[in-house]
């Protein structure tokens, strides 16, 4: 039976820590390991004026706009008239450097300066889908109105801004694009606020003419950087509805490509581990989540219209999921960090934990400026604060090794009466005042806090591009050089040999497989989730050398313990007690005396 457990449990591990892994090397992750970034656009770096951006894709049907894009060069005739072109003008605050077109009036770009791609390139972090066949962020369309949708998203906006750049001195600044049609009874207005200290945009849009209901898109794969690059949390769509507190977590499959929820919208986002996009609109009467193709989603808000004219209000935040400015947005956003996750699924009691031990890991790292030295102080912090529930579980441990033989005796006498064979365990374990489940209950209350330093290590930014030392240059990706995964493999080793176990010498042989297995899983895994396993390990064969040696040592033999249990092996249900039935040389001394004594 206990084979098949362990075959299970590994088995188990495989499947979990092995899956996303295989689908990366299959190449079923829809993005390069770089985004594509015009090198036209990003080499002029006098973005504060308008520019001429002629790589961008002219719209598929030219017959719908006079306005759009020529992709003729050639010189024209004195009376040819010239047409518009598309143009984008470039934001740039020390976060961020945003590209906006006036085609549609849509964000293009939305590059973050403070954090790179974790590969080769080493280039800012870009959150905007770089395939332009899909709707952009601030996208307007009308569903089931394709004429109003072409023109919203197809004509040329005239762009008005109020700065030349942001910074201390000008801390913000406004975009405004402004559409109205030749017959002046449609017009659309996008009024755009930038901070230079905030991932945030104020947005403000109004209607006139409209009586279509209309759709916002936040944007396709908005804030998707690394799709299918961790197993914990749901990658994809998130919102948050109505009164409601809870978060609700659901991307759009192949055999239902679209999502539709009706009702007031607390916000709506699209995230991936470490970055999230994400509407808060004061008004919306509902949203939508569409599968465009494979593990391309785009997401909206349902605005309510009027034809005599609609203002529409929303705050827009593009950026990483920092936990303390997600919280300070008063929303629940925060909770698309998932502190919670337990085998698939948020568990309560893991959040409870997780999110106060995230804030003593921080406040360490403000004294070490370093989240490796912190990770370390922290499990050693952890391991004192269990160090009595860790003896109680060795003296559990260590009492049931002792009876091993007395139990199995027992086992084999009463093999056909099971009740008979658990009254007589019961009276063997209070005889020797051991408890059975004493070695697991530790473990067990354990369980949260282990699980949660592994959410906070796995999931939270803090530790992206966070250095330690020496080869780690970054505590969020493996072990370039595997060193941490074969030091955790080696000790877990060490400490499977040197704690007690009651179980039989084959099944402890088979328990050894289990470190390699876990060895070759964690190169996968981030290098500060393996450096806390590593410390903790270490911890652990040093408490378990410093109890057996000093504080619990084995008894020796010839003690009272052990001759009591040599007693029990030997066949006697119980051992001798005083005032019980005595030996029968006691008894022939006794007679002796009494006959001197006549």
């Amino acid at each position: 039976m206990e084979k098949r457990v362990v075959l299970f449990l590994v088995l188990s591990l495989g499947i979990i820590f092995g899956y996303d892994l295989l689908l990366k090397e299959l190449g079923y992750s829809p993005f390069s390991n770089s985004p594509i970034i015009d090198e036209e656009i990003y080499k002029d770096d006098s973005q504060d004026g308008l520019r001429t951006d002629r790589s961008s894709s002219a719209p598929a049907d030219s017959a719908l706009d006079s306005t759009t894009i020529s992709s003729d060069n050639s010189e024209l005739s004195p009376n040819q008239a010239v047409e518009p072109e598309e143009e984008i003008i470039f934001i740039e605050t020390p976060l961020v450097r945003v590209g906006l077109s006036n085609q549609g009036a849509v964000i293009t770009s939305w590059e973050l300066k403070k954090f790179l791609t974790q590969t080769e390139e080493n280039v800012p972090v870009q959150l905007v889908y770089p395939n332009g066949q899909y709707p952009g962020p601030l996208t307007l369309r009308s569903e089931g109105h394709e004429e109003l949708t072409t023109i919203l998203q197809k004509k040329l906006y005239r762009v008005e801004k109020d700065f030349e750049k942001l910074n201390e001195r000008h801390p913000t600044g406004r975009v405004v694009f402004t559409y109205e049609s030749d017959d002046s009874k449609v017009s659309v207005e996008k009024v755009l606020v930038f901070h230079y200290d905030s991932y945030v945009v104020d947005i403000e849009i109004r209607t006139r003419g409209i009586s279509e209901k209309l759709n916002l898109v936040l944007g396709t794969n908005f804030g998707l950087v690394e799709w299918g690059q961790g197993f914990i949390g749901l990658l994809g769509t998130a919102w948050m509805m109505g009164e409601s507190e809870e978060v609700f977590k659901e991307s759009p499959e192949a055999d239902d490509p679209t999502i539709r929820r009706e009702g007031p919208v607390k916000w709506l986002a699209l995230q991936d581990k470490y970055f999230i996009s994400a509407f808060m609109p004061e008004e919306a009467t509902g949203l939508v989540a569409k599968l465009e193709n494979e593990m391309v989603v785009s997401a909206g808000l349902n605005l309510p219209v009027g034809s005599d004219g609609h203002v529409h209000k929303a705050r827009l935040y593009a950026g990483p999921k920092q936990f303390d400015v997600l919280k300070s947005f008063e929303n629940g956003l925060e909770d698309t960090i998932d502190f919670g996750w337990f085998i698939y699924d948020s568990f309560a009691p893991v959040k409870f934990v997780a999110k106060p031990l995230f804030s003593v890991l921080r406040s360490i790292n403000d004294y070490t400026n370093n989240f490796g030295l912190s990770i370390i102080i922290l499990t050693f912090g952890i391991k004192l604060l269990f160090v009595p529930l860790q003896y109680k579980s060795y003296k559990s441990m260590q009492g049931m090794k002792t009876i091993q033989e007395p139990v199995k005796k027992l086992q084999e006498k009463y093999k056909d009466d099971k009740q008979k064979l658990n009254t007589e365990l019961m009276k063997l374990y209070k005889e020797h005042k051991v408890n059975p489940v004493g070695g697991c209950l530790p473990m067990f209350l354990q369980m949260p806090v282990f699980i949660a330093l592994f959410n906070i290590l796995y999931m939270t930014i803090d530790l992206r591009q966070a250095p330690f030392m020496l080869w780690i240059h970054d505590l969020s990706i493996q072990d370039p050089f595997y060193v941490l995964p074969v030091l955790m493999g080696a000790s877990m080793y060490v400490q499977q040999k040197i704690m007690p176990t009651t179980a039989d010498p084959n099944m402890a042989k088979m328990m050894l497989i289990l470190p390699i297995g876990l060895t070759f899983l964690f190169v996968t895994f981030p290098a500060g989730l393996v450096l806390y396993w590593v410390t903790n390990n270490v911890l652990t064969i040093t408490q378990q050398f410093v109890t057996d040696r000093y504080v619990l040592p084995p008894p020796k033999p010839g003690t009272p313990d052990i001759a009591k249990t040599k007693s029990l092996s030997s066949g006697s249900d119980k051992p001798d007690k005083p005032g019980k039935k005595k030996s029968s040389s006691q008894q022939a001394g006794k007679s002796s005396d009494k006959s001197k004594k006549s």
